[in-house]
């Protein structure tokens, strides 16, 4: 079968599930979750083995170590996918929910019901994990999804689709519910992100150049974000103890995360106070401190290793490294750090550090961003940590899904009406 009949045979089948799927009760997509999990922890066996040739295969291949971390599944990380199938379980059930019920002088009752989206395409690179996650919260919040999963883990997905429709299957719902496409060939990805027909909405997870492919090409809505170039902005007003672990958290804990600080902005008025204790911290890290003039100044006086410093560039306040990078501007007050921010983040994740409530406020309403914090590391801009269960992905888009995209953003709601036999007059 070629790839675009395929791809038209896996859009077809998704979208007859996704109508079961829509239907079906909370306590039958619980069990098919529950027993996903049972299925994984019993085939543990077997999902390392698929792993430990996927991971011969990309060792072969020259795939970066970057890349195979990611790629390798433990057994630390298969108990974990079958925690995350058990807590999504947990998590109660968008679809049905009725809200901003009001009567209308006319008799009738006006509200919004939660719905599916109907059928989530997927297409991700290298963590197997991914392939569990997705289908626990597509199923949960009542959607039928297709995944396409990185050539380099074609196996690991395999296997732990097999789990996936033993669970489906164990709860009388359809395996066609969630599909993990079968072929590595690129084409597969132009036909899924071109089926409107059969695919409610795309949702990208990888690097830039893949979000951007899929942003430009396809002809279903994409929930989605580039990058994440995220800031902490040192006010006058910060309290230094809090300064100093909050960068420490944000920019070193990972390294390769899109919630990771990477630049930060401290206030003209105490960089000479806080800034060498900061500089001195990130580059005993091994942290490279990419610096604007007055910041390389106090930081070269201060004794910071003229090695871990280099003088920015433009180019450094808007990109995302990925790495022990950082870049640091000093800024003439909140107002400056707005006005940056605004103009060179992703839109991803923002935090201010200050014990001032009125300029903690005023960040809050006035940065741009899909999430804006007071006193907390950016590292806290993650669906388990906002206490959505799991997370499909994280959005920069402002219309319909913002942020971590957990179980309610992966649902609309429609007008509902209730009446007595009501006519209008």
């Amino acid at each position: 079968m070629d790839i675009k009949t395929y791809m038209q045979t896996v859009g077809r089948q998704a979208r007859a599930a996704s109508r079961a799927v829509a239907a079906a009760s909370t306590d039958a997509k619980n069990k098919a979750l529950l027993a996903m999990a049972t299925e994984i922890r019993a085939r543990k066996a077997q999902l390392l083995d698929a792993n430990a040739q996927d991971l011969a295969e990309a060792r072969a291949n020259g795939l970066e170590p970057a890349m195979v971390d990611r790629l390798t599944l433990s057994e630390k990380g298969i108990e974990s996918m079958a925690q995350g199938l058990e807590q999504v379980a947990a998590l109660p059930d968008p679809v049905g929910e009725m809200t901003d019920l009001k009567r209308r002088p006319s008799g009738i009752t006006v509200g919004k019901m939660r719905v599916p989206l109907g059928v989530i395409g997927i297409i991700y690179e290298a963590r197997p994990n991914v392939t569990a996650d997705a289908a626990a919260l597509c199923l949960k919040s009542g959607n039928a999804a297709i995944l396409r999963g990185g050539k380099e883990a074609l196996h690991s997905n395999q296997a732990i689709a097999a789990c996936v429709r033993a669970g489906l299957a164990a709860a009388g719902l359809p395996e066609m519910s969630i599909q993990v496409v079968e072929t590595t060939d690129r084409a597969a990805v132009g036909e899924l992100i071109t089926m409107p027909q059969f695919v409610d909405v795309i949702v990208p997870r990888g690097g830039k150049g893949l979000i951007e492919r899929i942003s430009n090409d396809a002809r279903v809505p994409v929930i989605k974000h580039l990058d994440g170039n995220c800031h902490v902005y040192v006010d006058e007003r910060a309290d230094p103890a809090k300064a100093l672990a909050i960068v420490e958290n944000s920019k070193t804990q990972r390294y390769g995360t899109c919630n990771t600080t990477e630049s930060l902005l401290v206030d003209a008025a105490i960089a000479h106070a806080q800034l060498p204790a900061i500089g001195a911290m990130l580059a005993g890290k091994g942290v490279e401190l990419r610096a604007c003039p007055a910041s390389l100044a106090i930081l070269r006086e201060a004794g910071v290793p003229e090695a871990q410093l280099k003088a920015a560039v433009e180019s450094d306040w808007t990109e995302e490294f990925l790495a022990p990078i950082i870049a640091i501007k000093v800024v003439a007050g909140l107002d400056d750090a707005i006005e940056h921010i605004n103009t060179c983040s992703s839109q991803h994740t923002e935090s201010i550090v200050t014990e001032d409530y009125t300029r903690a406020m005023r960040f809050l309403r006035e940065v741009d961003s899909a999430s804006v914090m007071i006193n907390a590391s950016t590292r806290f801009a993650d669906g388990f940590e906002y206490g959505l269960g799991a997370e499909i992905g994280i959005s920069t888009d402002k219309i319909h899904a913002r942020g971590p995209v957990g179980l309610e953003g992966l649902t609309s709601q429609k007008w509902i009406v209730f009446g007595n036999g009501d006519v209008r007059a």
